[in-house]
């Protein structure tokens, strides 16, 4: 069966009957394969994905640009969007880029990203994205790797930028354009002389192990690598994932508003997921004004990392204010976890439980979900785990998180909670038709049709990724239930030994401490110590309104990283995180670090990962004075 046929009455048995039964489990539960829904032939590619789209429902809307003034949005139908995709890659073929040369693209999240991305596959062409936040140096490492024939920058400035990088190459420059002085208009103006029948013969050349593009991760340590991944890693996980949980993207009212930038391959697999089902995807570039944007655009579903849904919570209960506000907001968090609790039970929420979130609904919650536009059905989180608590929070408030878990190598989700398969608290059934082995250290291990090719030009690092019976090696440690279900316990490379040979996984105390309003990151350590201690960085956002809620002055960062009653604050939060790990794993001492991770001092990729590997460098001697002195040395 092809994707053409994806959303036709002879899949849709099967799939309901998957509803039912997530998977088969193996070797005692150790190992558990997700079952196939559909099997794609060799044409199935991404470009044919947008075929279908269009033969289903060109004259429907397929894309909204938002207007430059103002909140309007214009729809784009399927038609018109595969019309430009047509021109676009008829100029890229017109400036004589042959089929499988690479093509970069620098840029924030736009409606032009999602044109060159398919016109390139249009044309046979790689598209190779680069963080819009990359520096000269990984510009150059990405432009030298791929051996990029073409740049397409947003800006004059990054433009500028990656033409310095190219010069210090020893190889041929590649040509640079930038979207804000007509990329576009060039590269359709090459095209004249390229007729339409010379762009079907370039699409109809790929299959499904033609090279889609090559993704460098962002590296939390060492040089990036170049994760090649192919038309069939993204249009089986795609065709699949439709009929496994139709609700997101199959509905013609089904609408994404993408902020996350599509240099991030789950971003990237959104957007052909959205393109390929029945909805409308939207652009913005970043989340400076997002809460208009989501009210403008209404998503009907959402793609967060953690750290925004602790943001929205925070922010609620600081806008409550003191006094009854706050016991208002406080009384309605507490009703909608309980509730979602008790939907967990066997006998469901009591008639009195109802009743008092039918009252929390119109006082509070209401509020709430007009944050994220009032149209949100579900919000899918990654990136990071998600505490139980907030995950009960808001499906009680009725915006359900399905928490989902995905890497680089396997084109984003591997497992996800669906709208019909959900245990909070773990990262959902593997996503059919991958199958998930546990080995007995406990890491993660995936076989399956999403699963990459392997890394450029790197041969020794693709052997050493995957094992000898061809099971991909994550890095991360997790655990699998009798039914199915994935729970993710931290990465491999992360854990830490103590002094005393305990075996500490920091993600755990790490995620509970990053839900506190004053805390923006953490870092755990205690490699050869004789205890666990944590790195802590406040977030200058949230803490204004923390010190006006307990009646303290206005502060600096510097300022309260320093002060008895933030610090009490703070020693209080790590006291409830130890309360979920033994005496050994406990964080017994803390330093607030008196500036913030982000990307621009190179201590968060742009992922919004910390990259641990330096901050241990770079704040070493601080860890050193926790332990009063070097490793060795006793407190």
């Amino acid at each position: 069966m092809t994707s053409g046929s994806a959303d036709s009455g002879s899949a849709a048995p099967e799939a309901a009957a998957a509803a039912d039964s997530p998977g088969t489990p193996t070797a005692g539960a150790l190992q558990w394969q997700a079952p196939t829904l559909i099997r794609i032939d060799e044409r199935t590619t991404i470009p044919s994905l947008l075929q279908a789209r269009v033969r289903r429902s060109a004259a429907r809307p397929l894309i909204a640009r938002k207007q430059e003034f103002g909140e309007a949005w214009q729809t784009v139908t399927a038609q018109e969007f595969y019309d430009d995709v047509c021109s676009v890659a008829a100029g890229l073929i017109g400036k004589g880029l042959q089929p499988g040369a690479r093509v970069a693209i620098m840029s924030r999240t736009r409606y032009e990203w999602t044109l060159l991305d398919f016109a390139c596959w249009a044309a046979a062409l790689v598209p190779v994205p680069i963080y819009e936040t990359s520096s000269a140096e990984q510009i150059a490492y990405v432009l030298a790797d791929s051996k990029a024939r073409l740049v397409v920058t947003e800006s004059i400035t990054t433009a500028e930028l990656v033409r310095a990088a190219a010069a210090s190459l020893d190889r041929p420059e590649p040509e640079v354009l930038s979207l804000d002085t007509g990329a576009l208009h060039a590269i359709t103006e090459a095209g004249r002389g390229v007729t339409a029948e010379q762009v079907a013969v370039r699409t109809a050349s790929l299959t499904t192990a033609s090279t889609s593009t090559i993704v460098y991760t962002s590296g939390t340590t060492g040089s990036p690598k170049g994760t090649v991944l192919s038309h069939g890693n993204f249009t089986d996980l795609c065709s699949n994932a439709h009929l496994w949980m139709p609700e997101i993207a199959m509905g013609r009212d089904s609408r994404l508003l993408l902020f996350l930038p599509l240099a991030h391959v789950f971003a990237r697999f959104l957007e052909v997921f959205q393109i390929s089902g029945e909805g409308i995807i939207g652009h913005v570039p970043d989340t400076k004004n997002l809460l208009s944007d989501l009210a403008s655009f209404r998503p009907s579903y959402l793609l967060v990392v953690p750290r925004v849904l602790e943001k929205i919570y925070n922010s609620a209960d600081a806008r409550a204010g003191n006094g009854g506000a706050r016991r208002l907001f406080r009384w309605a968090a507490r009703v909608a976890v309980d509730y979602s609790r008790a939907q967990d039970t066997p006998a469901g929420p009591s008639r009195a439980l109802r009743a008092q979130r039918a009252v929390a609904d119109r006082l509070v919650y209401r509020r709430i979900r007009a944050l994220v536009g009032d149209n949100a059905d579900w919000i899918i989180s990654g990136g990071a785990p998600l505490s139980p608590r907030l995950a009960h929070f808001y499906r009680g408030l009725g915006i359900p998180v399905l928490e989902g878990y995905g890497l680089t190598e396997t084109v984003g989700p591997i497992s996800v909670n669906t709208p019909r398969l959900t245990k909070i608290g773990t990262v959902g059934p593997p996503l059919p038709p991958m199958a998930v082995r546990i080995s007995a250290d406990g890491e993660i291990m995936l076989k399956g049709p999403s699963v990459f090719q392997g890394y450029h030009d790197d041969p020794a690092a693709t052997a050493a990724a995957f094992t000898d019976d061809g099971w991909f090696r994550t890095g991360d440690l997790g655990s699998l239930d009798r039914d199915g279900y994935v729970t993710i316990t931290g990465r491999a490379k992360d854990v830490i030994v103590t002094a005393g040979g305990k075996n500490v996984s920091p993600a755990p105390l790490e995620d509970s401490l990053r839900g506190h309003p004053l805390i923006s990151q953490v870092v755990v350590v205690g490699e050869q110590r004789p205890f666990v201690s944590a790195l802590i960085t406040l977030d200058a956002e949230m803490l204004p309104s923390w010190l006006r809620a307990h009646g303290l002055g206005p502060m600096t960062v510097s300022e309260a990283a320093s002060d008895p009653q933030v610090l009490a604050a703070l020693d209080r939060a790590v006291q409830r995180a130890n309360t979920h790990v033994s005496r050994a794993e406990s964080i017994r001492k803390i330093r607030v670090l008196k500036v913030d991770f982000t990307e621009a001092n190179g201590l968060l990729t742009p992922s919004l990962k910390v990259r641990r590997g330096v901050a241990l460098e770079r704040f070493a001697a601080d860890i050193d004075d926790l332990y009063g002195g070097p490793t060795g040395v006793q407190s």
